[in-house]
């Protein structure tokens, strides 16, 4: 039997071919031949050289890492694999946050057309590899393109944000389905907080081995890449950093995602009208700075739900409510040299772009105690 028999895609019967006079005293495998089937599969289809793995073997044969040309169907592929983590962290999402899943449907109910993400956000702990480069990596891979910082030095944090890729397959969809969302990642600056409060983030860290790695995974799961704390620990970082304490228990879950206002059809499409209809539906927005966000230029438009929170079990077996998740709008205005366009000839780059310290910073407290508790 030859050896290519052995290997179901033929991007490695190639490799072996091509390498037939090597000495038979060593075979020389790409390491995705060590993969699961799907794995394999997709190693190929990406073009990606993997580092050679050798061992002895009998075989007059070696195959060298292969390198294969992306088509447009090859990208599609990719996009629907790139899409799926986002479902998967979607659901995670809504499962654990029943005010933003209500919302989207009341939303959905007067808006029948699609409903696009401005952006999806996410919270880390900037220490020992797990910040803002653990989760962004996913996005970088496919297309986006890393923008400015955003620095929130009263919160002790800085951010970046990643914008999409132009083309995309699916654009008449909804949600992860539709245009593909900006990202806002940000991170804690771990080092600037108390010795107690580093003590407390590295111990979870250092129990979490590679964790980092696994960001987009743990995300896609729900799950801690660090082991459950102790409820009193949580409590310590509560009292000095709320964003501490919401990413000890929640780590790389979706901290929000952003319904993008004007692309709706309704009336909705106006920032205040969505504001007023989501109150008149028993919803609770965040207060802080007001309930509308606006940039100094006028042209961001931002204002969100108070979180929904959960009952979550310590690792000492105390189970105690805890902040999860909410929902943000942004409306972003035309910009002013794109003005006199008529409204069938407006495209989201004629639009204001990126987003704004003062209102992110006032966006944040969503998570707040001060926010979850207040009446009214």
């Amino acid at each position: 039997m030859k050896l290519s028999a052995m290997f179901s895609s033929s991007c490695y019967s190639s490799a072996i071919a091509k390498n037939a006079l090597q000495p038979p005293s060593l075979i020389t495998l790409p390491a995705s031949a060590f993969l699961p089937p799907l794995s394999r599969k997709l190693s190929c289809r990406h073009g990606v050289s993997y580092n050679r793995l050798s061992f002895r073997g009998n075989s007059s044969f070696s195959s060298t890492a292969v390198s294969s040309s992306k088509s447009d169907s090859q990208s599609q592929g990719s996009e629907s694999f790139f899409r799926d983590t986002l479902r998967s962290m979607e659901t995670v999402y809504l499962n654990r946050n029943p005010t933003a899943k209500s919302i989207l449907e009341l939303v959905s109910s007067v808006d029948d057309e699609q409903i696009c993400y401005d952006h999806l956000a996410f919270r880390t702990f900037g220490v020992n590899g797990y910040g803002i480069s653990s989760l962004a990596s996913l996005f970088l891979d496919y297309g986006y393109t890393q923008k400015e910082e955003l620095r929130f030095p009263a919160k002790k944090l800085k951010a970046l944000w990643f914008s999409p890729p132009n083309s995309s397959s699916q654009d008449g969809g909804s949600g992860v389905n539709g245009p593909l969302p900006r990202v806002f990642i940000s991170e804690l600056l771990v080092d600037q907080l108390s010795p107690r409060a580093q003590e407390i983030i590295r111990k979870y860290i250092k129990k979490s081995a590679s964790g980092n790695k696994y960001a987009a995974l743990a995300s896609a799961l729900g799950s801690l890449t660090w082991e459950k704390p102790l409820y009193s620990e949580f409590q310590q970082l509560a009292g000095e950093s709320e964003y501490a304490a919401w990413t000890l228990v929640n780590g790389y879950a979706l901290n929000h995602v952003t319904i993008s206002t004007h692309r709706l059809k309704s009336n909705l499409r106006n920032i205040k009208s969505l504001n007023e209809f989501i109150k008149k539906n028993g919803f609770k927005l965040n207060s802080d700075g007001g309930v509308l966000k606006v940039s100094p230029d006028g042209l961001l438009l931002q204002s969100s739900t108070v979180a929904d929170s959960m009952p979550f079990s310590f690792s000492d077996g105390v189970v105690e409510s805890v902040p999860c998740s909410y929902i943000e709008f942004a409306e972003r205005l035309v910009l002013p040299q794109y003005k006199n366009l008529s409204e069938s000839e407006i495209k989201e780059s004629h639009r204001r772009d990126g987003f704004e310290v003062g209102n992110a910073d006032k966006i944040f407290e969503s998570t707040s105690k001060e926010q979850l508790t207040r009446r009214a």
